[in-house]
C-alpha cells in the first residue's frame, strides 16, 4: 500500500531558539512521501541559518515579510500537494513515528480531521522541565467545542479535501483562528477523529503568542464566541471584566456562607449566588471552563 503524501507548513517568525528542534522532529519521522515547507516572514534572529542548514531536505522555504501567522500557513496551504495536511508552528515538536500513524488512520477512516493528545511542557533555567499532559477524548466527549478550544493544534491533521470544503484560515484573527477554522469544520458537518494517544510537544515559554496576547486575544476570543456561541459570548464578556476580588462585605459573606454550609465553597459557586442575574443561565463547570480561556 503506497504511502499518501503528508504535506507540513512550518510557519516561523523570530523562533530560532527553537526552529532547530521542529525542522528535526519533522525531518526525524523518516516519513517516505514527505512534503515539508517552511515560511519565515523575514526573521531577524539565526532563524535563516537554522533553516539552510537543513534546506537540502526541506521541499521548499522562503523568508519574507508576510501579513502573519494565518496568512503564511493559507499560502503554505496553497501550494501544498499531499493528500494530508498540518502546521506546526516553529517552536513546537512532532512526537517519533506519527506520520506513519496519521496516514494508516486516513486509509482506515478517510477524510476528516484527526487529533490527538499532547504534552505540554516548559524549560526551567538553569536545568530542568515541567510538563503535563492532555486526554482530549475525554474533553470531547465533555466539553463542546462551542464552549472551549479543546483541540490541541500541533497534534491535528486533516485532508486536502478537508481543507478545500472548509476553505482557508481567517487572516482577521491572530489568536485564535485553529479554534476558529475547527468550529467552521464542525458546522460544516466535516467528521473529527480523536485518538488517545500523544501527538506532539507544545511548547510554554515567556514569548508563547498565547500567554502575551493579553486584550487584544481575548477581544478576537469574544469575536469567535459571537460567531458560534453567543450564549457562551456573554458569559466570556463577563469574565473578562470579572477579577473574582470581592469587597470587604462580600468576603465576610463568602466566609460566614462557608461556615453555615460547612463546605469549602469555590469563589465560582459564591458568584453566582451574588451576581444571581447574570449568571444564573451558566453552571459553575461552565463558568470554570470559561474562565480558562481568557
Amino acid at each position: 500500500m503506497n504511502d499518501p503524501k503528508i504535506s507540513i507548513i512550518t510557519p516561523s517568525y523570530n523562533q530560532g531558539e527553537y526552529l532547530e528542534d521542529t525542522i528535526n522532529s519533522v525531518l526525524g519521522q523518516s516519513y517516505p512521501n514527505l512534503e515539508y515547507m517552511i515560511f519565515d516572514g523575514g526573521s531577524e534572529d539565526e532563524s535563516v541559518n537554522v533553516i539552510k542548514k537543513y534546506q537540502d531536505k526541506i521541499t521548499y522555504w522562503e523568508s519574507k515579510k508576510d501579513k502573519g501567522q494565518s496568512h503564511a500557513i493559507n499560502k503554505g496551504f496553497s501550494q501544498c500537494t499531499g493528500e494530508i495536511l498540518m502546521w506546526l508552528n516553529s517552536d513546537d515538536i512532532l512526537l517519533p513515528n506519527i506520520l506513519h500513524f496519521i496516514a494508516q488512520q486516513y486509509l482506515k477512516k478517510g477524510d476528516g480531521i484527526f487529533f490527538g493528545n499532547c504534552i505540554q511542557f516548559k524549560e526551567l533555567m538553569p536545568h530542568g522541565i515541567v510538563a503535563h499532559g492532555s486526554n482530549v477524548i475525554a474533553k470531547e466527549k465533555n466539553i463542546p467545542l462551542e464552549l472551549a478550544d479543546t483541540i490541541i493544534q500541533p497534534s491535528s491533521f486533516w485532508s486536502k479535501k478537508v481543507w478545500n470544503e472548509n476553505k482557508d484560515l481567517n487572516e482577521n484573527f491572530h489568536y485564535g483562528f485553529d479554534w476558529e477554522w475547527f468550529l467552521r469544520a464542525k458546522k460544516n458537518g466535516i467528521p473529527f477523529y480523536s485518538f488517545n494517544k500523544p501527538i506532539s510537544l507544545y511548547r510554554i515559554h515567556d514569548n508563547h503568542k498565547t500567554g502575551v496576547g493579553g486584550k487584544e486575544r481575548q477581544q478576537e476570543l469574544l469575536e469567535i464566541y459571537l460567531l458560534y456561541s453567543p450564549f457562551y459570548a456573554k458569559l466570556y464578556k463577563l469574565m473578562m471584566k470579572e477579577d473574582f476580588t470581592f469587597s470587604f462585605f462580600e468576603k465576610i459573606l463568602f466566609r460566614l456562607y462557608q461556615l453555615y454550609s460547612k463546605s469549602e465553597l469555590s469563589k465560582t459557586h459564591f458568584l453566582k449566588i451574588i451576581r444571581k442575574k447574570e449568571y444564573e443561565p451558566y453552571s459553575v463547570r461552565e463558568i470554570n471552563i470559561i474562565r480558562s480561556m481568557l
